[in-house]
């Protein structure tokens, strides 16, 4: 292993993803367990990952004991809860999302898919154009909140997404974070508690009016879970999309692949989550000391699982880096990218629709399709893609 892997005293910058795998690579071959300058102790093996994913006895996601300060911010935000009150929650909101009531969305999507997109000949940006706009919209549309905001929502989720905090520990105490966070939920709770007081059709409706174990969401967890479910549907499609366009572009014949069997693009958008997951990285807090590959990591420790290294694991996906849509066992809950266990994306129904129908009416309306010359803007952090797509469709 280079020096320089091991040197290191915290990860690359994810915008550098070549640097990044290269570093996970490493890793993986011998420091599987690695800790950084801040105590946090990164996982990067595919099996390891999945166990911290998968034991919520031992790996919380509530970060309450390490994180002082977090529970205000936290509070009814369904990723940061443990069972049994995450189950309940995930309850309420889970008929939406259900494959039989998302693929009933498809028209719609497909209605907002076809008026987004330019006619070719044409250069365009495609976040602007369409990853952007069609799953803020869809999303925003099941929340029953008004389109016409789809800018806030974007400027919200650039700050939040784009956030840059030394320590992760002391997020919560920074007050960018506090400001952005409080602009949002006060924005959110003005509408739950006008959907309390006049109940709709709309999913902020259920969330204000449906009792969890005897009790309904106050506006502040009603805020929370809305904030989560207003980012984290439309952030994995915009994501999905830009990263689904930059793969395709890399590799010759694959576009007019894809045009001559549609059939075809379920299993591409799968192999696009594997290589370019949209989340490359999570993180728990440890409730008791507890081994993993041989390292003890004691209680009240934050591990961060390594989605990005889990789907580049040889030992999980022979010849990692290597575009195969035709690659067994990446489909369905066993796409490590939308994560694992009770925690696994809720959203990812929809966000898979959003991206098929989107594809099938790229391909069939442009014979080709690339990346063009621009500033791509891509993201730094927690996430994995571009706020820029300059795109040539002929």
């Amino acid at each position: 292993m280079t020096t320089t892997a091991l040197d290191r005293d915290l990860p690359p910058d994810i915008a550098d993803l070549p640097a990044t795998l290269d570093w996970l690579a490493h890793l993986r071959a011998d420091a599987p367990i690695w800790r950084d300058r801040y105590g946090m102790h990164h996982i990067t093996r595919a099996a390891d990952v999945e166990v911290v994913l998968r034991d919520t006895a031992t790996f919380s996601s509530d970060f309450s004991a390490v994180m002082p300060g977090s529970e205000k911010m936290t509070k009814g935000m369904l990723t940061r809860l443990d069972p049994p009150e995450h189950g309940a929650l995930r309850h309420l909101v889970s008929a939406s999302f259900t494959p039989k009531r998302v693929a009933g969305l498809e028209p719609r999507i497909r209605e907002l898919t076809r008026e987004m997109l330019p006619d070719p000949p044409a250069t365009f940006d495609l976040v602007d154009a369409l990853a952007f706009p069609l799953p803020v919209t869809v999303i925003a549309e099941m929340l029953g909140l008004p389109a016409a905001d789809r800018g806030r929502f974007r400027a919200w989720a650039d700050g939040l997404f784009s956030l840059q905090v030394e320590d992760p520990k002391e997020a919560m105490d920074d007050p960018t974070v506090r400001d952005t966070m409080g602009e949002i939920t006060g924005y959110l709770g003005d509408w739950c508690r006008t959907r309390r007081a006049d109940p709709v059709d709309d999913l902020i409706s259920a969330l204000v009016t449906t009792e969890v174990d005897g009790r309904v969401l106050d506006d502040e967890e009603a805020a929370n879970f809305s904030m989560l479910l207003l980012f984290a549907g439309h952030i994995t499609t915009t994501l999905l999309l830009g990263n689904a366009v930059r793969v395709l572009d890399a590799q010759p014949g694959a576009w007019e692949a894809l045009r001559a069997d549609p059939a075809s693009i379920p299993a591409t958008i799968e192999e696009v989550l594997r290589l370019r997951p949209s989340f490359p990285l999570t993180a728990r807090a440890t409730t008791r000391d507890v081994e993993i590959a041989g390292t003890v990591v004691p209680a009240r420790s934050i591990v961060v699982p390594w989605l990005l290294s889990a789907t580049h694991d040889p030992e999980a996906h022979p010849d990692p880096e290597r575009f195969d849509p035709t690659r067994p066992g990446i489909g369905g809950g066993a796409q490590t990218a939308f994560g694992h266990g009770i925690h696994f994306c809720l959203g990812a129904p929809l966000a898979r629709l959003e991206a098929r129908v989107a594809l099938e009416e790229m391909t069939a309306r442009y014979a080709g399709l690339s990346v063009g010359e621009g500033d791509q803007r891509p993201y730094t952090g927690r996430v994995l893609g571009t706020r820029r797509l300059p795109v040539v469709a002929t």
